[in-house]
């Protein structure tokens, strides 16, 4: 996907305790890392998730997100984050209001708003356009990605740009078609989000 397009390799982890579902951990993040030659944006859908923000980011997280509501210290989070070294980011789910990361701004350098309930891919687009409108007037002039991660395609691209995010996560959107042996698909459905995202400030 790289070859094709993608700007990042975002990565979910997930516990099967705050999601339901378990996903690859520590050890598949630090054998991808190698592999990966632009940045690799690790979505920790895991809580507790203080006691592995060394571990992934030793494993070679470039970006490292944890969820609002994952922990009771998300400033404690926040600063653990970048102590180490990473940029850190806030996860909200569809039901956590824009609020939630108002105190934390300045520590924050992506906010991931959830258009879908966490846990399983393929699911169907949840419309936190408003969300994400309080968000970017929230930030003002601040230097923090908004960044959209559920049900991102060609349709939901425009209105979730239009309405302030500026990186979109995709999953069976960019892989449907393709194949390792047969990646030619992967760069024509990126091309087609991206355009469709783009298309809104043409």
């Amino acid at each position: 996907v790289e070859d094709n397009g993608a700007d990042w390799i975002h990565v979910d982890v997930m516990d099967g305790h705050f999601v339901p579902n378990i996903s690859f951990g520590l050890p598949v993040c630090a054998s991808a890392k190698p592999h990966i030659k632009t940045i690799m944006d690790v979505h920790l859908m895991i809580a507790p998730a203080d006691p592995y923000l060394e571990g992934f980011a030793e494993a070679g997280a470039d970006i490292l997100t944890v969820h609002a509501e994952a922990g009771p210290h998300l400033h404690r989070s926040l600063q653990a984050i970048r102590a180490l070294g990473c940029k850190a980011g806030v996860a909200l789910n569809p039901a956590t209001p824009a609020e939630a990361v108002a105190h934390v701004l300045d520590l924050t350098d992506l906010i991931c708003v959830m258009t879908v309930n966490p846990g399983f891919g393929g699911q169907s687009f949840i419309d936190m356009t408003a969300k994400i409108r309080t968000l970017r007037d929230m930030i003002g002039d601040r230097p923090i990605h908004i960044e959209i991660d559920g049900g991102v395609d060609p349709t939901t691209a425009p209105l979730v740009s239009k309405a302030g995010a500026d990186v979109l996560v995709a999953g069976s959107a960019v892989f449907r078609g393709g194949s390792v042996t047969n990646p030619t698909p992967y760069g024509e459905n990126i091309t087609a989000i991206r355009t469709a995202a783009q298309g809104v400030w043409v």
